[in-house]
């Protein structure tokens, strides 16, 4: 008997321990488990007794949760960025292995009377010289542009020079500032420049990709990064020509996308400068305005050339190489005409030196031929067309200077 009294008497201890009033509240921030009433199942001994249930997170404020496939995208994200890093360490260690090794074999196998060689062999052999004097062929004036390209020429044949020898070498910066206005042959420089590089081994393929900063800004957040990527990544081997750079920077705006880009291009022609040359163009005030807000632009630029505005005589010989091109000629009286006609143009708005000259020829060859037409369909004529008269630009082909005022040449 005193034995089934102790056992009732734990029994009740135990259940009493169990009920709800006499459990803690749940922990803040943690998911609930509330007691209730169940059936057998429920019960500990029978029916009726407190059981455990999940009582869910749906109104609590401080669990939070996450979806997986998110948390993998980062850790992927980051895995990569961290592979490409390490890619990026070792292939540099590689190249400069393999530099030295080749400085040290080049010492070891060249005599000590051995020569370098000629700067007109250099010049030869790497093609540069074909290149300068195409460039003098394709540019009328401009001889302070031409005389600055012969000199980093110049600089890029010793350094091959020394090369040879097994001389400490190092690229030198090539980035450039182009200066001037519209049409003056900037981008042709450029293109030129690009042989020059690709051809003395200073640049992949020495391709020139043209940017202006719709190519390079975006219109909202996260947008400017990509898109001057993008652009980056197709003048890797070449050059990244930037017109008009300073609408890149925004005094009036501190928000505004372009100066994000402008970090991204900083960053590059530091770290890729000897896979991608940038050249920026444009006005000189405004660029030395810019060169003035961005201050580690203007010292990652080495090259600086200014491009001046061409003569009437200079703008007349840039019109018959043009018509030589297209297989014209000018007439008797025509290359005075097109000399006036340029002269008078110039004093207006929207004039653009060698673009304007191209739309000068242009209109000419349409007023060549309605002339030649009117003048074969009318009723006096045979109507039979020579080769000189399909070839000629007569003076009065060419319009008055006010029709060739289009307001977008420049």
């Amino acid at each position: 008997t005193r034995m089934a009294l102790s056992i009732c008497a734990a029994f009740a201890t135990g259940a009493a321990a169990l009920s709800p009033a006499a459990l803690p509240a749940p922990a803040a921030g943690r998911a609930a488990v509330c007691m209730q009433g169940g059936g057998a199942a429920a019960g500990i001994g029978g029916s009726g007794g407190p059981g455990l249930q999940w009582g869910g997170v749906e109104n609590d404020p401080n669990f939070k949760t996450a979806k997986l496939s998110d948390k993998l995208k980062e850790a992927d994200i980051e895995r990569r960025l961290e592979s490409e890093a390490i890619a990026a360490r070792e292939e540099a260690v590689q190249r400069a292995r393999e530099e030295r090794a080749r400085k040290v074999a080049l010492l070891t196998q060249i005599p000590d009377d051995v020569k370098a060689g000629t700067v007109d062999d250099f010049m030869y052999k790497e093609g540069v010289k074909d290149i300068l004097e195409k460039l003098d062929y394709d540019l009328i004036g401009l001889t302070p542009v031409k005389q600055r390209v012969r000199e980093i020429a110049s600089l890029l044949v010793v350094d091959k020079m020394r090369l040879k020898l097994g001389l400490e070498t190092s690229v030198p910066s090539l980035h450039m500032g182009f200066t001037g206005a519209p049409g003056t042959g900037k981008t042709t420089v450029a293109l030129r420049m690009g042989q020059i590089l690709q051809r003395m081994g200073y640049c992949r393929t020495g391709h020139v990709v043209v940017a202006t900063r719709d190519d390079l800004v975006g219109q909202y957040v996260g947008h400017t990064a990509p898109k001057t990527k993008e652009m980056v990544k197709k003048a890797m081997g070449g050059i990244l020509l930037v017109d008009e750079a300073y609408y890149l920077y925004n005094a009036a705006n501190d928000r505004d996308y372009g100066q994000e880009s402008i970090e991204i291009l900083l960053n590059v022609m530091e770290n890729n400068k000897e896979d991608l040359i940038v050249v920026l163009a444009g006005y000189k005030d405004k660029m030395d305005a810019f060169y003035g807000f961005i201050p580690g632009m203007a010292s990652r630029i080495g090259n600086h050339i200014e491009f001046p505005d061409y003569e009437d005589d200079e703008l007349v010989e840039i019109g018959k190489v043009m018509c030589r091109e297209l297989e014209y000629k000018l007439g008797p009286g025509a290359e005075p005409a097109l000399k006036d006609y340029l002269s008078k143009r110039k004093r207006m708005p929207f004039f653009a030196n060698a673009r304007t000259v191209r739309n000068a020829i242009d209109l000419a060859r349409m007023g060549s031929a309605i002339r030649v037409f009117n003048e074969k369909m009318s009723p006096s004529s045979n109507g039979m067309v020579s080769e000189d008269e399909l070839m000629t630009i007569m003076p009065d082909d060419f319009p008055a200077p006010e029709d060739g005022l289009t307001g977008i040449e420049s």
